[in-house]
């Protein structure tokens, strides 16, 4: 059995679900002490290490290993995951999956990097992080590798920028927030963007690092607070899901305004696992906000083409599974949107193809396999009309 039912599929969101000597093997050595070990008991770590030891003889357990093989979508998710950390069994989950592509993101390997005090601190963990992110995806060439580049320094997120795309990185994440103490349209960062688009390479906001959660002081309401999403401590819980769109809109609307996507127009991004039902609303806003204020607005009037269409141009999203991308796609386009999995993360449900499917289920087959395939392929930078023209 395949998954993915001969339907050709990329997946635009999956994770590693990292080891405690994740990064160690690539620390310099000023900083191994501080990165030798991914997880603190704080964060859970010995209940975290007991999931990971369990996974690990699962592998050694050949019955185990082939029921755990049988249905991992269904499966156990998390570091339990079949091929959360293991590069063998991801092979083998992607065969079962039977997805083309799977872009691949860190979890809590992105934790030594917000928690940096230094920007010696935060590009020494992004490149560590990077280079195993890396030798992770080298596994298969259906495993696109997504690197973290922080923005504080534009020369400093260029240098790993660029050595990471060297190393084979298809993607470049960074902070939904500002971009250190600048807005990321700032001209310092145009060598920056000028490096992405030169290479072919989109970049990449996810919910983590720059996302808003509710105000403190909103929870602040007289009352016990609820368990998170996972039932544990630090994670999602519903007010700051209602956030979570917050930080995309304003980093996008700032790579509008600050001319980025007009001086960049070959530029590919995508916003993943923020949510997607928001986008059709705040096109019309965005094209509202430059009816309102552009007889005064000197950059709105030097704009060559709506806001909204910079979006519709340089932008993709990825619903979550339970949300109707039918609706999203009658009142917008169907260029905006993708499939994910998030696996082996919970979030992205038992059947996040099924869900898809059944909400996909009135339109024709061009129009699902836009949601399936091709708008991965067009913020990747590889769908056929990009390709002929940057050949040319």
């Amino acid at each position: 059995m395949v998954y993915s039912k001969g339907r050709i599929i990329n997946d635009a969101d999956a994770h590693t679900m990292e080891t405690q000597d994740w990064l160690a093997p690539y620390v310099d050595d000023a900083f191994r002490d501080r990165y030798s070990q991914v997880y603190s008991n704080k964060d859970g770590g010995e209940r975290i290490i007991k999931m990971i030891d369990l996974a690990k003889a699962r592998k050694a357990d050949p019955v185990a290993r082939a029921k755990a093989l049988e249905n991992p979508i269904e499966g156990a998710k998390g570091w339990l995951g079949y091929g959360g950390f293991d590069k063998e069994e991801r092979i083998e989950a992607l065969d079962w999956l039977g997805f083309k592509k799977q872009l691949v993101f860190p979890t809590f390997g992105l934790g030594a990097i917000t928690r940096a005090e230094t920007d010696d601190q935060r590009y020494a963990a992004a490149r560590a992080l990077n280079m195993a992110q890396q030798d992770f995806c080298n596994a298969d060439p259906r495993l696109d590798c997504v690197a973290f580049a922080p923005l504080d320094d534009p020369a400093r997120a260029i240098e790993e920028a660029r050595r990471a795309i060297a190393n084979g990185a298809a993607a470049i994440m960074f902070s939904a927030g500002p971009a250190g103490d600048k807005s990321p349209g700032h001209a310092d960062f145009d060598p920056f963007w000028q490096l992405l688009q030169d290479n072919n390479i989109p970049f990449m906001l996810h919910i983590g690092p720059g996302t808003k959660t509710q105000p403190s002081r909103f929870k602040n309401n007289g009352r016990e607070r609820a368990p998170d999403l996972h039932g544990g401590g630090e994670n999602l819980r519903f007010p700051d899901f209602l956030c979570l769109w917050y930080a995309p809109q304003e980093f996008l609307t700032a790579m509008i305004y600050d001319g980025v996507f007009q001086r960049f127009p070959d530029l590919r991004g995508g916003v993943i696992e923020s949510g997607a039902g928001w986008v059709p609303e705040f096109l019309r806003m965005l094209d509202h906000g430059w009816h309102s204020f552009n007889k005064t607005d000197p950059y709105l009037q030097s704009m060559d083409i709506m806001p909204s269409e910079y979006i519709r141009r340089a932008v993709r999203f990825t619903p979550f599974p339970n949300e109707d991308v039918g609706r999203m796609i009658r009142d917008s386009s169907p260029e905006l949107y993708m499939f994910s999995s998030d696996y082996p993360h919970p979030e992205g449900t038992r059947d996040p193809l099924g869900k898809f499917e059944a909400s996909l289920a009135d339109f024709d087959e061009e129009v699902q396999d836009m949601f399936f395939r091709t708008n991965y392929d067009h913020m990747m930078c590889r769908d056929a009309a990009y390709v002929a023209v940057a050949a040319e």
